[in-house]
């Protein structure tokens, strides 16, 4: 990492109202940018354009104003930057990285489900316990391939885990927060556990993990501070910064906010929801103490 200014992000999406996982990680942001003199960046990470709206991104904005988090404008809108994230798939799929994969999640699942009866054991799965894809259209024809596309038929790019990682070599990343185990320090984790991910499909042209590694790298984001539920997608982000050629951010993964019954707060539960918290009376102040943020974080 140089001696460059620190730059951070917050990147929520506009899909749902904010609840105090989401002030926990901006105000956690927000107090190492200050710590170590660094910037602030606001991203909207809305890619999926069937579920995000104005109105939540308003709300977003009216929400972290009102905690107090300033952050630099222009703000970021991931749905005004196709066009990176088609530069970044063309490149890995001339390099032999990525390839169309036609079944669909239903096809998945029932291949799933019927191997798992045959050989009466689980299926692989991922770090976040979904079904890794069996990988049937990897070794189509070139020939087969542009056919099936032609006709129309639906597909998703997906990133060929085995050839991606064989010439990537080992990776890892280093990590001033804290793992679901406590890791910390140099972190290596292997990316071949979540299969081959998707990379972007017809009616979302990126996925999340394509999208989020392109933007850090042209935001000249150096720390990514973000829940420890992406602490293992973190080893996919390192594997694509690799293959593209992009720099390293230093991570930090931090503690989950959990609501009274120990589940992950949702925005489509509206658990605690910042809008809520603010029309109830509450101050940013008692925001801050209700995540335990009474100060400033710890500069990583």
């Amino acid at each position: 990492m140089s001696d460059a200014q620190p730059v951070f992000r917050f990147a929520p999406s506009p899909n749902g109202e904010l609840h105090l996982g989401h002030a926990y990680s901006a105000l956690a942001n927000q107090a190492m940018a200050r710590a170590t003199g660094g910037r602030l960046l606001l991203r909207i990470e809305d890619i999926d354009r069937a579920r995000s709206t104005a109105t939540f991104e308003r709300q977003i904005e009216a929400d972290l104003a009102w905690l107090g988090f300033a952050w630099e404008t222009p703000v970021r809108r991931q749905s005004e930057h196709f066009d990176d994230y088609r530069a970044a798939l063309d490149a890995l799929t001339e390099a032999g990285l990525a390839y169309p994969a036609f079944m669909t999640r239903g096809e998945i699942r029932g291949f799933v489900e019927r191997r798992e009866t045959e050989e009466g054991r689980p299926w692989p799965r991922d770090p976040d316990g979904a079904p890794l894809y069996p990988g049937l259209d990897r070794d189509l024809s070139d020939g087969e391939r542009q056919a099936r596309m032609a006709a129309g038929e639906p597909f998703a790019w997906r990133l060929d885990m085995r050839r991606a990682t064989a010439m990537a070599g080992a990776l890892g990343w280093h990590e001033t927060g804290a793992g679901p185990d406590g890791e910390a320090g140099e972190i290596s984790d292997d990316p071949g556990r979540w299969g081959d991910v998707v990379l972007a499909r017809k009616d979302t042209p990126t996925s999340y993990h394509l999208a989020v590694t392109v933007d850090d790298a042209l935001q000249g984001v150096t720390h990514v501070v973000r829940g420890r539920d992406l602490f293992f997608a973190t080893s996919v982000h390192r594997l694509l910064q690799v293959l593209l050629g992009l720099p390293a951010p230093i991570y930090h993964h931090h503690d989950l906010i959990f609501g009274e019954d120990g589940r992950k707060l949702s925005k489509s539960a509206r658990d605690l929801s910042l809008k809520a918290l603010r029309e109830a009376g509450l101050t940013p102040a008692d925001v801050r103490r209700m995540v335990g943020l009474p100060g400033a974080a710890a500069a990583p």
